[in-house]
């Protein structure tokens, strides 16, 4: 197997016109050519290098690939979620799945309850997370990424914050087993 990055154009020529001066001299400049070459190369493959993308370079692909929510204000690493899960989001769009996903990006932990969970409406669902600026400085926000990816047909019900919080619980029992003999 040939690997094209340590690939030397000189060991691909044959044998007897390897040892010409010339074909050396060729062969060696275009290998410093090929190997540049190359290595523009494994700059296209955008998405393994996500991490890497400027502010500026993420604002671009966001429009090229559309992802249901954008909002240019997030932070670099959020709009680089997005925009490496967009043709996800768009394969998966409509499901209970895709509203998590979104959620978890944006808002850090969430969940869909589909109403047979909670005994409401057909086609009417809600979300529960532990994230309080979503009711207060970014509820707006919040809507509006659960809209863009929801299914038209489906209503959002209601969202419902939970707050997991440590507290000391002391529980204490005892038995007493014994016999009661009367004379």
């Amino acid at each position: 197997m040939i690997n094209i990055q340590t690939v030397s154009l000189l060991n691909l020529v044959s044998s007897p016109i390897r040892n010409d001066p010339a074909i050396a001299a060729a062969a060696t400049a275009l290998d410093k050519q090929l190997q540049v070459t190359t290595d523009m190369i494994t700059s296209l493959n955008i998405f393994s290098r996500s991490t890497e993308w400027t502010n500026e370079e993420t604002d671009q692909l966001a429009l090229q690939y559309r992802p249901p929510y954008y909002d240019p204000e997030l932070s670099v690493g959020q709009k680089r979620l997005l925009v490496n899960n967009a043709i996800s989001f768009h394969r998966h769009k409509g499901t209970a799945g895709a509203v998590e996903n979104l959620i978890k990006i944006l808002f850090g932990e969430g969940s869909v309850e589909e109403w047979w969970e909670y005994g409401g409406d057909p086609y009417h669902f809600r979300v529960v997370t532990n994230n309080a600026d979503v009711t207060t400085t970014r509820a707006q926000e919040f809507i509006e990424a659960v809209n863009a990816i929801k299914r038209l047909s489906t209503v959002l019900d209601s969202v419902t914050i939970s707050q997991a919080e440590t507290l000391p619980l002391y529980i204490g029992g005892f038995i007493h087993v014994g016999e009661r003999i009367i004379i």
